[in-house]
Parts: structure tokens; sequence; C-alpha cells
């Protein structure tokens, strides 16, 4: 259920709760996340997660009604999550609060979050440590360190040498390039080089000619979307790259099913990533996931890690609901998510008592032909990655 936000001056002046007030028969989770503009692509995965755990297990546990409240922030306007997030304390009387696709709605949440005592659950943000910004933020998602440093020390380890770099020129490209770097020179590699990419209408063609010139065995890229794998990956195969023998490393959104290998075809071949879940796994839990996604879902493009997460949060809060017999506190619903173990479509997970992130696994994914269909196929796991 929808409902639409209130003008913004109104939700800035209501008093935030201590904790969630008395709501009945009903558990109100109120998400905050990128539904429209430049940033849906983690915003809407988020309701397409949500709805298969319902479509699966439906909406009741332990007596109460599970309501899902939405507010779009856009994604990177911070006062919008925070306003959003005072209403939905205030007015709405939400249990928990859940989404924030990127980092700054996030931590411009956190404080509200602590004020009025109101878990918050981080379904996407990725930067290492924002947990700590707040006693009652925990995360479902992961962070860039778990993927980028043990992916490092995997690529040294498996007959990588020598790698050059490249990552768009922001905050998060710097420390995915440090992250990766870390990990690949601990582990005995050498770095050739490192290059930034322009973060806005970027040309890849001249980095990747550079790239070619110094002949690394691979090289690492990372940027923030899906249409930048597809950029990268065309001009890695319009030079030659791939035919020289260079290995195409990245983070697993640039090999996304929808659009990357749709667009790119065979050209995407080889390429190898680190994420924290692959549509390909073999495990009971993905099955079932993946049957009821497509019942959920029947128009929307295949699930992603974001969706993963989304889906795992609601079964982690319904399993608190249960646990507390339906007296849902903030504080003792935070208690008692800090430590729980999960079944995930991605395969066991847990939540660290201490810093209330996530523990799980890294999937190493290559790109290869099953069955005539272009898919990410692990072929590697990296077991229980803490965050750092």
């Amino acid at each position: 259920m929808k409902r639409i936000t209130i003008a913004a001056l109104i939700a800035a002046c209501l008093p935030l709760a201590a904790g969630a007030a008395d709501s009945g028969d009903t558990i109100r989770i109120g998400v905050i996340a990128a539904l429209t503009g430049p940033f849906a692509n983690t915003g809407k995965p988020f309701e397409d997660g949500i709805k298969t755990y319902l479509q699966q297990y439906g909406d009741k546990v332990a007596g109460k009604k599970l309501e899902i409240i939405y507010r779009d922030d856009g994604g990177t306007n911070a006062e919008m999550s925070k306003r959003a997030a005072q209403e939905l304390i205030s007015r709405d009387k939400v249990s928990f609060l859940i989404g924030f696709s990127l980092t700054p709605s996030a931590l411009a949440v956190a404080p509200i979050a602590t004020q009025g005592k109101t878990p918050m659950i981080v379904m996407n943000a990725v930067t290492t440590g924002i947990t700590a910004k707040s006693p009652y933020m925990l995360r479902t998602g992961m962070t860039m360190q778990q993927m980028t440093e043990p992916f490092g020390t995997w690529t040294a380890q498996n007959k990588v040498g020598k790698v050059y770099t490249l990552v768009s020129d922001y905050s998060t490209g710097v420390d995915a390039e440090a992250r990766f770097i870390k990990g690949f020179t601990s582990a005995g590699g050498k770095v050739l080089g490192s290059a930034r990419v322009p973060l806005a209408n970027p040309d890849y063609s001249p980095f990747v000619q550079r790239v070619k010139d110094e002949k690394p065995d691979a090289v690492f890229f990372f940027a923030p979307g899906a249409e930048d794998g597809i950029g990268i990956l065309k001009a890695f195969s319009d030079k030659g790259l791939d035919k020289a023998g260079v290995k195409f490393l990245g983070v697993g959104d640039m090999t996304s099913e929808v659009p990357t290998l749709e667009s790119l075809g065979e050209r995407a071949l080889g390429a190898v990533t680190v994420l924290n879940y692959a549509i390909t796994l073999d495990n009971d839990e993905n099955r079932a996931f993946l049957k009821a996604y497509a019942t959920a879902n029947p128009n929307r493009p295949p699930a992603t890690f974001v969706t993963v997460a989304a889906y795992d949060t609601m079964g982690m809060i319904a399993e608190t609901v249960k646990r507390l017999n339906g007296d849902v506190t903030g504080d003792k619903a935070v208690k008692t998510l800090a430590g729980m173990k999960w079944k995930s479509p991605r395969g066991p997970i847990s939540i660290d008592a201490e810093s209330r992130d996530i523990v799980q696994n890294m999937y190493i994914r290559e790109v290869k032909k099953v069955d005539g269909k272009l898919v990410n196929a692990p072929i590697g796991v990296l077991k229980d990655v803490k965050p750092l």
C-alpha cells in the first residue's frame, strides 16, 4: 500500500516518538528508496523483493499484519530522506525503516532513527562502517570492502600476476580501487597502473587503449551502474583486449543480466565479477525465491542482489516479530536482529552482533553460455566474508 507523502514542512515539524507507538494488530514498515529518477534501478528492486516475500509467505505473522508504506527520496536527496523518516516514525508509527538506495540517504536518517529508537535496515548503501552511525542501524545488503578486497586476494591467488585498475573518478570508485589493490598486492600481485574515468559521459576507448599498451594480465574496473558495464565491455572487446588474453574483472552489476548481457551478447563472455548473489546459485532457497519472484513480478527484469536483500530483510523482520510474539519495540527488535542467522537465496547470512553489519558469501562469477543463454556462472566462493 502506497501513501502520498504530505507536505515537507509539516513532516519536519512532527515530534519523534520514543520507539514505535502501539498500532494495534498492524506492524508498519516504512521503505525509503529511490523509486523514480536515475537511481530507480536501486529502489524499484526493493519493491520487487518485498512483493516476492509477501507472495511466498503472506502478510500475517504472530497475529499481526505487515503493512508496507513507501516513500520516494530519489536516491540523492538527503533532506527528503530525513523528512520521510520523520513522517514515517511520527505520523505513520512505523516499527521499522528499511531501504536506503544510497549512502547519503542512510547517513541522513541515522540520527532520526536514533532519536525515534526505530530500527533502520540498509538494503543497498555500500559504504563501509556506516552502521556505526546509529545503534539502531543494521545492514542486509553488502559493503564495498566485502566485495573488492577479498576479490583482489582471490585474483592474485588465481594466476593473475599483473593488473591495471580503471575506476570512475568519485569516492566509491576510489574506495573500490584501494580495496582491490590492498587485497591484490597483499597476495603478491603487481599493479601496473591506475586511471580514473570521469563520472559524467565517460569515453572508455582511450583508457582501454592505455590498458592494452601496458599489457597486464587483467584489468579491474568499477563504475556506478550497469550502463557503464556496457560501455567498458564494448570498448574492451572493440580494442581486442579479450583476444589479447587480458581478463576483465569487476563488481557484479558490471555484467547484469539486464541490460548488460542482453545488450552485449557474446562480447561479454569470459568477464569475471564478484557479488553476493547469482541467479544461477543452486540451493533450495534460491529456487523457491525465483519461483515466487516470477509469480509476484511477471513484467519485471530478472531478480538482482538488491531484490534479494529486500526479500531477506522482510524475512528477518517477520522472524523478529515472531520471536517477540508481536510485541515489537525498537530496542527489542535491534537486539533480536543483531546476531540473527538466516538461510537466504544467496546462501547462509548473519548479522554480526557487534557491528550490526552483514556476514555473507561472496561469489566469483564468470559470464558463460549455458543452454544457449548467457549467465553469470559461479566459479568460486569466498565464504563468510565479514565487513571491517
